[in-house]
């Protein structure tokens, strides 16, 4: 945001930013946090996969084994809901009310794109939201159970393949309007209730300009320096109106600090600038497992964080998001679990770091459940 109000008064390398956002996200050093305490750091964790989810938190973690954010779902310490980018994540109640408000904000629903996909109108979407809320007060409801219910109105009955499908399209702008969440497994039967039903105090969907502070300062707090673009990236995959995000950026005022990174400039938290500017680069290897949200904050588009030549084996086919090699806080390949093997594939035939790798093969054992006997190359 060259020309703001914001003058440059911290200038770093991003071999200092790695190094601070590892720290931030529990990365490097692992800490002794909950997967709570993982979540509200992250700004929330993506689980559309719940295996993924539970490696991202275990693996960030000195000890303990995976289980953590099934058990903190269970006590409603965490929400299960379609969050951001239209993807199921775990995130603690007040950020998720928060992360709703943008995303329904953005009114994704109302394009004609989305219409033509998704068979409901603007109004069809509004009678749902309304007819789901009150079919869900009080109540735990299987997707069957739900849809079934919907299904004996006949103004529904056209939405049946969309509200039967896997992929929630038409329920995601339900969850955005505060009409449902994720509530708690049936075995491996997934389940919907009122988010009302879940957290405590429930006040319903907040204002968006009310909401933005919490999830920008909670973006910039773990993916920082970061810009508006960066963070309606993240939050919509850049739904948002430009003239909108960046009048929240601005309202924050010296609450942002503007840091110039190498070639570019962003915004960190202002009583994060200080630890930011004295950061001495990493020299670590760490793995992380699929889905993290070490490349998901900043995105997969970032160059400075993942090669753009490399893209494609991190981003993969159907949304897939490979587990991660990172040297020195920067992503330098990929790994999988092969054969009780770590089978590690470096970007560029790098050679592989093997006593870095081999001091992460306990950890990825205990943070993924499966045993792992050595390291090998790809």
């Amino acid at each position: 945001m060259t020309g703001s109000l914001w003058e440059v008064s911290v200038r770093v390398s991003w071999d200092q930013v790695f190094a601070w956002r590892m720290r931030r996200q529990f990365v490097d050093p692992r800490g002794k946090a909950g997967a709570v305490e993982v979540a509200a750091r992250l700004g929330g964790v993506q689980a559309q996969v719940t295996s993924a989810a539970e490696t991202a938190v275990a693996v960030r973690q000195s000890a303990g084994e995976p289980g953590g954010v099934v058990t903190a779902l269970g006590e409603g310490a965490l929400v299960k809901t379609w969050a951001m980018r239209g993807t199921l994540h775990a995130l603690t109640p007040g950020m998720a009310v928060a992360v709703l408000s943008l995303m329904a904000s953005a009114r994704t629903w109302e394009k004609p794109s989305w219409q033509k996909a998704f068979g409901a109108s603007p109004d069809e979407v509004a009678d749902l939201v309304k007819a789901v809320a009150g079919i869900l007060d009080g109540a735990v409801l299987t997707r069957e159970q739900l849809v079934s219910a919907l299904l004996a109105e006949r103004r529904f009955q056209s939405m049946e393949r969309e509200l039967r499908s896997g992929w929630g399209a038409l329920l995601k702008p339900l969850a955005w309007q505060g009409a449902l969440c994720h509530g708690p497994t049936q075995g491996k039967t997934i389940t919907f209730t009122n988010p009302a039903s879940l957290i405590p105090g429930w006040a319903g969907i907040p204002e968006p300009d009310i909401a933005a502070p919490e999830t920008i300062t909670a973006y910039l707090g773990a993916y920082g320096p970061g810009t508006p673009e960066a963070f309606d990236a993240w939050l919509t995959r850049g739904s948002l109106r430009k003239t909108v995000v960046r009048r929240w950026f601005s309202e924050l005022g010296d609450r942002l600090t503007e840091v110039e990174v190498d070639d570019r400039t962003g915004f960190i938290l202002t009583e994060h600038a200080d630890e930011l500017a004295a950061t001495e680069p990493a020299h670590s290897v760490r793995l992380l497992g699929p889905f993290d949200q070490y490349v998901l904050g900043p995105g997969t588009n970032d160059t400075a964080l993942l090669p753009g030549d490399h893209r494609a084996k991190v981003s993969r086919t159907a949304g897939w998001i490979s587990p991660l090699v990172l040297v020195d806080g920067r992503i330098a390949g990929t790994w999988e679990i092969d054969n009780g093997d770590l089978a590690v594939a470096m970007f560029d035939d790098a050679p592989l770091p093997k006593a870095g790798l081999q001091a992460e093969v306990p950890h990825i054992a205990r943070a993924t459940g499966q045993p792992v006997n050595g390291v090998r190359s790809a």
